[in-house]
């Protein structure tokens, strides 16, 4: 019997450099979403984790998209030489490494006091577009500082109050931003039940359990109490309280005629998102919109809308190819990104999935939910067979 050498163990078995960090400690282990979500979970108030988590009604809308995309089955070609795939395309005719962008989130700096700063700086160095939020946490002035060279858009809701508006235009113009992504499926809020139960309304009414949460959370209270007060940057200097501030957001009156002004008032690139249908698809493309993305807010408006994928097809065949299509929701996975581009998406946007990174671990949570994102995507085009995104056709996916 052989007694092995030292050296020859010490080989086999590389051992990490222990951290001593929990969350750094998780992280380090993370291999999916899934396991940034449960991170998440861990670290974050029951209130703030269910904002970001939950969906409207019976959350059917959430269930049905993610369901959705696990009936996706794959179709590789083998022999197919793909020791160099490239994963990069461009939105909106300006280059991204990955097809993955970070869409708009409202009261992001609720979740990790870092907020959408931290997670604009990671999206611009690793070369992604990133959506900031009429609803944000940060202003957009600030975020062009802190994000400076990054691709930042700015995510618009025309208001009743419509100098509120043209208020907003002339700032993020002023900023310097190329995009605005107008959303259009929100002339009410919904009903999220979770965010009901917990007390985490407008203005909030927490309950009793709600606030004992937050207390067994208490590195995230401290970040809460000695950092900026949470705020709608971007509104800040609107008058009236927080639940009033929403009401003049959402506008219940808007049509398509608020979209030909708004085509005709801003001078760079349009975005539509929030669209449901082909018919919507068709209006937009009609008053000259640049792109739009299939979205139903993450199932976080109607309960029971229709599911972004099903529509692809579609709307892809209906609108100029001049026109891009995006998608989102329930997107958890590289592989998710592929099968919409394979169905004829430009790419994707994510909101929770940053978000999950954020409250797992701020700027390198968000890093992490990157990393992710470039492995799954890389390998599955390998195996796939296929070396750029432009090799994707409807051939390479069919839904079980």
């Amino acid at each position: 019997m052989r007694i092995p050498r030292w050296s020859e163990i010490r080989e086999l078995a590389q051992f990490e450099t222990p951290k001593l960090h929990s969350r750094e400690r998780a992280l380090a282990r993370a291999a999916s979403l899934s396991d940034i979500r449960a991170i998440a979970k861990r670290f974050t108030p029951r209130a703030v984790f269910d904002y970001t988590d939950g969906s409207a009604g019976e959350e059917l809308a959430l269930l049905r998209q993610r369901q959705l995309f696990r009936s996706v089955e794959f179709r590789p070609n083998a022999l197919v030489d793909v020791s160099n795939v490239d994963p990069s395309t461009t939105f909106l005719g300006t280059p991204v490494d990955l097809p993955i962008g970070f869409g708009p989130t409202g009261f992001t700096r609720m979740m990790h006091h870092a907020g959408e700063e931290a997670t604009a700086s990671v999206a611009r160095d690793n070369n992604l577009a990133f959506v900031l939020s009429t609803l944000g946490t940060t202003s957009p002035e600030d975020l062009q500082r802190v994000a400076a060279g990054g691709n930042n858009w700015f995510q618009l809701y025309i208001s009743k109050d419509r100098s509120i508006t043209h208020d907003l235009l002339d700032r993020v113009e002023s900023a310097g931003y190329g995009t605005i992504e107008l959303t259009i499926d929100t002339p009410v809020g919904g009903i999220r039940r979770r965010d009901i139960r917990n007390g985490l309304t407008v203005p909030p009414k927490l309950t009793v359990s709600t606030a004992l949460d937050m207390a067994l959370h208490p590195s995230w209270v401290w970040n809460a109490l000695t950092h900026e007060p949470l705020e709608f940057a971007s509104l800040k200097n609107s008058k009236g309280t927080v639940g009033e501030l929403l009401s003049r957001v959402f506008d219940a009156t808007l049509t398509i005629d608020d979209v030909s002004w708004l085509r005709d008032r801003w001078p760079g690139k349009l975005v539509v998102k929030g669209v449901q249908s082909v018919t919507t698809s068709k209006e937009l493309s009609a008053v000259g919109v640049d792109a739009i993305v299939l979205s139903n807010h993450g199932g976080r408006q109607l309960d029971r809308a229709p599911v972004p994928m099903e529509l692809l097809p579609d709307v892809v065949a209906a609108v100029p190819e001049d026109c891009e299509v995006y998608l989102d929701g329930g997107i958890s996975d590289g592989a998710d990104a592929l099968a919409a581009i394979a169905l004829g998406a430009r790419g994707v946007f994510v909101g929770r999935a940053h978000l999950y990174g954020l409250m797992a671990g701020g700027r390198s949570g968000v890093r992490k939910v990157v990393e992710l994102f470039r492995e799954q995507v890389t390998t599955q085009m390998a195996l796939l067979g296929v070396r750029t995104l432009a090799d994707l056709s409807p051939e390479h996916i069919r839904l079980r």
